[in-house]
């Protein structure tokens, strides 16, 4: 299959070749050294982007999104082999995919840390301003981030069918901000459950200059070892680091923490196709036993758990909205990332996002937002609780107003 757009590269020896049906925005690069280009051709991933890190791979026109726009050229499914070849190291990584996503407790917060507890001055550059760090609402394309920031805890807060006062367990709480918004909108008493050490301080922090320290409790605990019963539980961005060896351990757990009529939201990435393997770079450099799970394994899991799944909705390409969002602030504030850390590491950084944001937008990454629940007749016959909240705009929630 012949790529759609305009790509040039020029190679070591100053020979340049295009690539593409001239469409669209040039992109053009420059490979500095053979040995750069014979790691892209052996192993694109991580070959790619850590020539671009190092250097090695620099823009002359375009930037990372635009060369991975024209690489995936407009598909809306996995890359074609053509484009991204199978080679025989991902057959062996996906062999080995259960030993990287083996997460014991304390190999689950090391993984954390690598990510979380980098300088809250980096997610400042980039975040909303109530730093949600997961895929974001747009019920309407011409609604900012911020906005569509509240509408994903609006939706999400509408499919726990919450009433004040009902216990909240929020697995893997970030810094905060859903946590704050389910105590203060909808009178909820919600514990926050994190391994991250910077998210717990701030998230303590907020919850205290918002005078909710008593109904918004943070703490640095496993999941695992959470005791007690909720009226529900949510978990939004958590699951991607769980791992796939301790899936049937996690809805298990659940079970065990939630009331007889509870009810529990998950919202995860995930991917339309078969069970695949972490991309090498990811793994590397940015999330460390972090998985994308396909639905049939994370179904495989809660079927013998006790739950039963209620409510499935896949948000399609409502994350590469949220990435592209993220990348150009990022990218209006690069200068800061350098010197808060260098300019590899902002490098990295802007693939991450740009290659992120391509992912979602034109392979078979998506977001699944699943319901769970012990008694099934404790969910509404219809969908119509959820579309009325949404409709509303989160004016109404348990008898509460929501906030401007």
């Amino acid at each position: 299959m012949g790529l759609h757009g305009s790509l040039t590269i020029t190679y070591p020896n100053d020979e340049t070749r295009y690539y593409g049906d001239g469409t669209g925005a040039p992109v053009h690069v420059k490979i500095n050294t053979w040995s750069a280009v014979r790691r892209i051709a052996l192993t694109p991933d991580p070959g790619v982007p850590e020539a671009f890190m190092d250097g090695d791979l620099v823009f002359l026109q375009g930037d990372p999104a635009g060369f991975l726009r024209v690489c995936y050229s407009g598909q809306t499914s996995a890359p074609s082999q053509e484009i991204h070849p199978i080679v025989p190291t991902d057959k062996l990584r996906f062999l080995m995919r259960r030993l990287h996503q083996f997460n014991p407790k304390r190999r689950a917060r090391s993984n954390v840390k690598h990510h979380y507890d980098l300088s809250r001055a980096l997610y400042d550059l980039f975040l909303d301003d109530d730093r949600q760090y997961s895929c974001a609402y747009f019920e309407r394309p011409d609604i900012g981030l911020d906005e569509a920031q509240y509408a994903k805890k609006r939706h999400i807060a509408a499919k726990m069918l919450l009433q004040p006062g009902m216990r909240v367990l929020d697995i893997g709480s970030g810094w905060g901000g859903l946590g704050l918004t389910l105590a203060r909108d909808y009178g909820a008493d919600v514990r926050g459950v994190t391994l991250s050490d910077e998210q717990l301080a701030l998230s303590r922090e907020r919850a205290a200059a918002a005078n909710l320290a008593d109904r918004a409790r943070f703490d640095l605990i496993d999941y695992r070892d959470v005791t007690g019963t909720f009226d529900r539980i949510v978990s939004v961005g958590m699951f991607e680091h769980v791992g796939i060896n301790h899936y049937a351990e996690y809805f298990q757990k659940a079970f065990s923490l939630l009331e007889d009529d509870g009810v529990m939201v998950l919202h995860t990435i995930g991917r339309t196709g078969p069970p695949d393997v972490t991309s090498a770079f990811i793994h590397k450099y940015i999330f460390p036993g972090g998985y994308i799970p396909a639905l049939s394994e994370i179904m495989h899991a809660v079927e013998p758990s006790g739950l039963h799944v209620t409510d499935v909705e896949i948000l399609t390409d409502h994350y590469a909205e949220t990435l592209k969002h993220w990348r150009e602030r990022f990218m209006a504030r690069r200068g800061e990332a350098v010197a808060l850390y260098d300019e590899r590491f902002a490098r990295m950084w802007e693939f991450y996002l740009a290659a992120s944001e391509a992912a979602f937008r034109y392979q078979d990454m998506v977001v699944f937002q699943l319901q769970l629940a012990r008694d099934k007749l404790s969910i509404p016959r219809t969908r119509a609780y959820i579309t009325d909240s949404d409709r509303e705009g989160g004016m109404q929630a348990g008898g509460m107003k929501a906030a401007e």
